[in-house]
């Protein structure tokens, strides 16, 4: 078994609650009866979403607002809620951001934030999580990664490592698991109209991208909350989005380069 069925004894903490894909994936779990432990740094935000999902699914949604790109704030985190209950069913580590531009000239300690949040924090929850999952036979990791992770991107280059890395762990820890009852699934969006774009500052990439290859994020919610209920390894939500990702695997790297900065650039 993957994400259980759900229980008033367990509930699944999102990440990155707040907004975007993190908010849709809430709602979703919501949906299915799952109890959800919403994380974010805006407060007012996820006390919102949490009256919107008791209101409309009758499920309990618990509000935490914490920074976790400070490791002691995600250490106190994981502390209390392991401590305290109710079990993790599952978790979705979707918290992240992207930043565009080239990295010499990039504001760097936005870059440090960036790895930490992108990496550390997801890490470091997983092997938080992990045990407990492990000990009862079940429950479903959730990382979200990004079609950025298929191939090294200019512009992005920072960005696009992040999530090569979530990519990487989670396939080789879903692996690993095999057995167990616990899945790890990485989700690999393509464009989404998120405020992503905003935070990254690239808003023009998002001009030039053709509408076929946007995915709603209620959708990638859904097949990411799919992939979680059958243990899947990797959810790529989208048929462009699927096909650009086994080009970014396939293709010649001096290729990749050449178009991946066309688009960067552009997005400047």
């Amino acid at each position: 078994m993957a994400l259980p069925p759900a229980s008033k004894e367990t509930t699944v903490l999102i990440t990155g609650a707040s907004s975007g894909i993190g908010a849709e994936l809430a709602r979703e779990l919501a949906a299915r009866g799952h109890g959800v432990t919403l994380v974010a740094r805006r407060a007012d935000r996820l006390e919102e979403l949490a009256g919107e999902l008791e209101s409309a699914y009758g499920t309990s949604a618990a509000v935490i607002p914490c920074d976790l790109a400070d490791p002691d704030a995600r250490a106190a985190l994981m502390d209390g809620l392991l401590a305290e209950g109710p079990a993790l069913a599952g978790l979705c580590n979707n918290a992240g951001f992207g930043m565009n531009g080239l990295v010499r000239e990039n504001d760097a300690d936005r870059e440090r934030q960036m790895v930490e949040l992108n990496i550390d924090a997801l890490h470091d929850l997983t092997l938080r999580a992990l045990p407990g999952m492990v000990e009862r036979g079940t429950g479903a990791i959730l990382n979200v990664a990004s079609t950025a992770a298929f191939q090294p991107l200019p512009y992005f280059a920072t960005y696009g490592a992040t999530k090569a890395f979530v990519l990487s762990f989670t396939e080789g820890l879903s692996h690993e698991l095999g057995g167990t009852g616990v899945s790890a699934t990485a989700l690999c969006p393509g464009p989404v109209k998120t405020e992503f774009a905003a935070v990254a500052g690239s808003a023009g990439f998002e001009d030039a991208m053709p509408s076929f290859a946007f995915v709603e994020a209620r959708d990638v919610a859904r097949a990411a909350v799919e992939g979680m209920v059958k243990g899947s390894r990797t959810v790529i939500p989208g048929k462009a989005n699927w096909v650009q990702a086994q080009a970014g695997r396939i293709s010649p790297r001096a290729i990749t380069l050449r178009l991946s900065e066309q688009m960067g650039r552009g997005s400047r």
